[in-house]
C-alpha cells in the first residue's frame, strides 16, 4: 500500500469534511451521509485495508465527538 498517498487522501478528506460541515452543518443528515459515503470510497480505494478502515472509522468518530461537544446541553 502507498501510505503517503493514503495519508494525502486523509488530509484531503479532513479538508473536505470541514467544507461539508460549513455547507450542510454538522446537524444535517446530508453531512453524515457524506462522511459515511466518502469514508467508504477511500476504504474501497485501498482494497478495504484494515489500517484504512480503522483510520476512517476513527475520523468519523472524531467528527461525532466534535459534534457532541458543540451540542452538549443545547437540546439538539
Amino acid at each position: 500500500m502507498d501510505y503517503k498517498a493514503f495519508y494525502d487522501d486523509v488530509v484531503s478528506w479532513i479538508n473536505q469534511a470541514n467544507q461539508a460541515a460549513a455547507k450542510y452543518g454538522m446537524h444535517d443528515e446530508q453531512f453524515w451521509a457524506w462522511a459515511a459515503d466518502s469514508s467508504a470510497v477511500i476504504s474501497k480505494k485501498y482494497q478495504d485495508n484494515p489500517l484504512v478502515i480503522k483510520q476512517m472509522l476513527m475520523l468519523v468518530n472524531w467528527l461525532e465527538e466534535a459534534y457532541e461537544k458543540t451540542h452538549m446541553g443545547k437540546g439538539d
